[in-house]
């Protein structure tokens, strides 16, 4: 019975049920689109493109693992950790005579991958990165020569079809390379295609030298990328597998078949599916607490309004438990078919945002997405589990309260709030209050991101639950200002005295939106900013250079040292380094006249005698690892090779330059481009001086210091736009939850008798159109007042843990148009309903039946 007393409701409540229903199909598209993104870091498959035609492969392990042993109440637990290097990890070539004589073995082909980006206008693909390889690795494959012939001379090339089209190259062409040592210039010997068809692999470009040459170009001697297991006749890929696992037993060589060779090929698509469940995850986690946040104050402000029906109901006998059931049931019902809509259109959202990850290189274009049940149905159980408890909540007085009471409450407002409210809207200001405390202590950026929106979200859900008193409190603030705007200012503020709740209602989605966008926007130039400034007055040097390909080569700087009026020269190279299962942003320095270009602000230590065993390490690092000068520090680098070494200085300016300083020639040796990002030069020549000592480096420009400041702004953008693209759906979402909210508060009947019966006692259309834009502006007063303060709260937390000083950078114009975007909103979702419910003539509406 109740279902059809649900369903009847619904029926001829469409308007008042329309709010509700469209923030759960917000919702669970919301949802949906973030369980996308969390499933294809799980499950989205990277196939091999090179190594499509080796069946098995043999890597080195892309991993440092860490054994943790607990001792507790007598039992002891064994837990066994591994997380991913930053770098390739390159396999000794002797692994190759394990395999030899193996049965099922028919061969092995060693391979070496290796940086070669061709120097040419037209050559560069952004989304077919280049590779040098040895043409003896052609057959994992297969590539096969279309023209010319196989390189035979350390001066020969061969290159994929889809490079010899794009830069219109023919055989006998010289072609610049510019790969892991100076640029050398090559002859053209052949053009490659893959056998199977096509002129160029999907997402790659390949360059093919002779085996020498490669060798050389690799920089890893006697080591291999990887090596490609052919089978021989008769033998199966399962047969093939565990025979090359069982002669690798004991050592840490990786075996791997089908899908699992993706990840050996492209290592930025394997840790792009960490990434990606880490965004998923914390996006998701986001959304459902905002969606929780509007969901609830959608179902409230909906339950209020049909405050007299439900008394009416009570009175004639209905029961608690039977009113809380018809609610349950009309918010199955509604959460039933949003959840249904939202899930379906959830997929292609996700997809529009996993291409516009693709786009910022966030994700690889090497990894498929997966799309299947699961995120919709979640989503779907998600939305209907949130609706129902929206329910429940919102209905607790109405049904708990006696059937008089019930009449009594549905003509005027109840003013004041349940101790269970009030008690719940206290603890949750209390919680948001220590996630802030708790956040200005936290001084790594993974560790405060997810810290900073969540105490966004807790100090918004303080003030949805004690929204009434925070109206009222700011009507009596803004009264004398709003009584001299005259009469429809007098109305307005008596609104949002005698109608708190309501307004409270529109209040809490803009507070959110407010606070939720200034946080998204701010935080990030906050630490960009601070590490701009740390580099820019830790820079010495005069000059810098800056290389258009991949990097300045060592060459360049070796030239620069022995030209005339050169002090030093610094080369900066970046990777990122393990201590334990920790990671750490590190670079490499030359330590020959260190002192003279870079000043990181030491406070202990020195860098005077740094050398190729030292390392100085930030403020930060020291008190995370209990490091002082002359401490030990072991540690495994990008490609995972194991170091320890003796910490020379700590100092400052961590955020500028990394936590982790090491000799330059230990980093470059064991990362993928050892080019230097940068070089600091210490000179007083002019910068065509200087240039011309470098004419043999065409890509390599001289620059000002200013140049290190830049790629550091250039580093702070990318995490902007990706942190904003990552909320983006979040914020999206609550812009609709405000017009959503504003417009369920204007339309309603009871609203729509208010402007009646103020035009049968004489107010104009115009009039009433002015109240309601004096009450819209109010609560964006009120909202903005209070995001703005929640914002500045957690913002001034987040720079005092990131940066040290309680000085969060906020754009003024950028803030500007963050009020303004929700001031559009709040009065286009007032005066577009307002306008249709001042149609009818008054009469009508007045005289009508409830």
């Amino acid at each position: 019975m109740m279902l059809r007393y649900a369903l009847q409701t619904i029926r001829d409540r469409k308007g008042g049920f329309l709010g509700a229903f469209v923030a759960l199909m917000c919702a669970a598209a919301l949802i949906t689109a973030c369980g996308t993104l969390l499933e294809t870091g799980l499950r989205g498959s990277i196939r091999p493109e090179r190594y499509a035609a080796a069946p098995v492969l043999v890597s080195a392990d892309q991993n440092v693992h860490r054994t943790i042993v607990k001792h507790k109440k007598g039992k002891t637990k064994v837990k066994h950790k591994a997380k991913p290097i930053a770098e390739r990890a390159w396999l000794p070539r002797d692994v190759t005579r394990r395999l030899e004589g193996v049965p099922g073995v028919g061969k092995v082909i060693p391979e070496l991958t290796f940086l070669a980006q061709p120097l040419m206008p037209g050559a560069k693909d952004p989304d077919r990165p280049a590779y040098g390889h040895a043409w003896a690795s052609a057959p994992l494959m297969p590539f096969r020569i279309v023209e010319g012939r196989a390189p035979r001379a350390v001066t020969d090339l061969v290159v994929d079809r889809g490079l010899a089209e794009r830069a219109r190259l023919e055989t006998g062409d010289r072609l610049t390379v510019q790969s892991t040592s100076a640029p050398r210039t090559y002859r053209v010997t052949g053009i490659a295609a893959p056998e199977g068809g096509g002129s160029a692999l999907a997402h790659q470009t390949s360059l093919f030298f002779s085996d020498r040459e490669a060798e050389r170009l690799a920089a890893h001697p006697g080591r291999v990328t990887a090596l490609g297991v052919l089978p021989a006749d008769g033998t199966s890929v399962p047969t093939l597998t565990a025979a090359v696992k069982k002669a690798l037993d004991g050592t840490t060589a990786q075996v791997s078949s089908g899908d699992g060779r993706g990840p050996v090929e492209f290592l930025d698509a394997a840790g792009a599916r960490v990434k990606l469940v880490s965004m998923g995850g914390a996006m998701g986690g986001t959304s459902l607490l905002v969606a929780v946040l509007v969901v609830v104050g959608t179902f409230a402000l909906s339950i209020q309004q049909r405050h007299r029906e439900l008394a009416l109901l009570r009175a004639i006998a209905a029961s608690p438990k039977q009113l809380r059931k018809l609610l349950g049931r009309e918010a199955l019902l509604v959460g039933a078919a949003a959840g249904a809509l939202g899930s379906l259109a959830g997929i292609p959202l996700g997809g529009l945002l996993y291409g516009k990850f693709v786009d910022e290189g966030v994700v690889p274009t090497t990894l498929d997405r997966v799309v299947s049940v699961f995120p919709p149905l979640v989503a779907v159980a998600a939305t209907l589990f949130g609706a129902w408890a929206a329910a429940r909540v919102s209905a607790r007085r109405i049904a708990r309260i006696r059937p008089g009471e019930a009449l009594a409450e549905a003509g005027v407002e109840r003013t004041k709030l349940s101790w269970a409210r009030v008690v719940a809207g206290l603890l949750f200001l209390v919680g948001g209050a220590v996630l802030v405390f708790v956040l200005s202590l936290l001084r790594t950026e993974p560790g405060s991101t997810p810290v900073t929106f969540l105490a966004v979200v807790v100090l918004a859900s303080a003030v949805a639950l004690l929204g009434p008193v925070v109206v009222r409190v700011s009507a009596a603030v803004l009264g004398r200002v709003l009584r001299l705007t005259g009469p429809a200012g007098r109305i307005a503020h008596a609104n949002l005295r005698g109608n708190a709740a309501r307004m409270a209602a529109a209040v809490t989605p803009l507070v959110l939106l407010v606070g939720m966008t200034c946080t998204v926007l701010f935080a990030q130039p906050t630490l960009t900013a601070a590490a701009r400034d740390q580099a820019r007055d830790g820079v010495r040097a005069d000059w810098s250079l800056v290389a258009q390909g991949p990097g300045v080569p060592a060459a360049a700087a070796r030239e620069l040292r022995a030209a005339e009026g050169v002090e030093a020269v610094t080369e900066v190279v970046r990777t990122t380094v393990r201590v334990g299962l920790d990671k750490y942003p590190a670079q490499g320095v030359t330590p020959a006249g260190l002192t003279r270009t870079w000043d990181p602000d030491v406070t202990a230590g020195s860098l005077t005698s740094f050398g190729a065993g030292d390392i100085a390490v930030s403020e930060l690092a020291a008190d995370q690892l209990g490091l002082k000068p002359g401490s030990p520090l072991k540690l495994t680098l990008g490609d995972g090779t194991p170091a320890t070494l003796k910490v020379r200085a700590v100092y400052a300016r961590g955020l500028g330059f990394g936590d982790l300083t090491l000799a330059h020639d230990l980093v470059a040796r064991h990362v993928d481009n050892p080019l230097a990002a940068t070089v600091l030069v210490k000179s007083d020549r002019t910068k065509n001086q200087l240039a011309a000592a470098l004419r043999k480096f065409p890509n390599v420009r001289v620059d000002s210091p200013d140049a290190v400041d830049r790629l550091q702004a250039e580093r702070g953008q990318s995490s902007a736009d990706v942190n904003l693209l990552a909320m983006g759906l979040v914020l999206a979402f609550t812009a609709i939850a405000v017009v959503n909210t504003l417009a369920m508060s204007v339309s309603v009947s009871e609203r729509v008798k208010e402007f009646a019966l103020l035009r049968l006692a004489g107010a104009t259309r115009r009039q009433v159109r002015a109240m309601l834009r004096t009450e819209a502006l109010s609560v964006l007063l009120i909202a903005t007042a209070l995001g703005s303060g929640i914002a500045l709260a957690v913002l001034t937390a987040f720079s005092v843990g990131m940066t040290g000083s309680a000085a969060p950078v906020v754009l003024p114009l950028l803030y500007v148009a963050v009020v303004a975007v929700a001031g559009l909103l709040a009065l286009t979702a007032t005066l577009v309903p307002g306008r249709t419910a001042l149609k009818p003539s008054p009469v009508t509406v007045a005289t009508a039946k409830e």
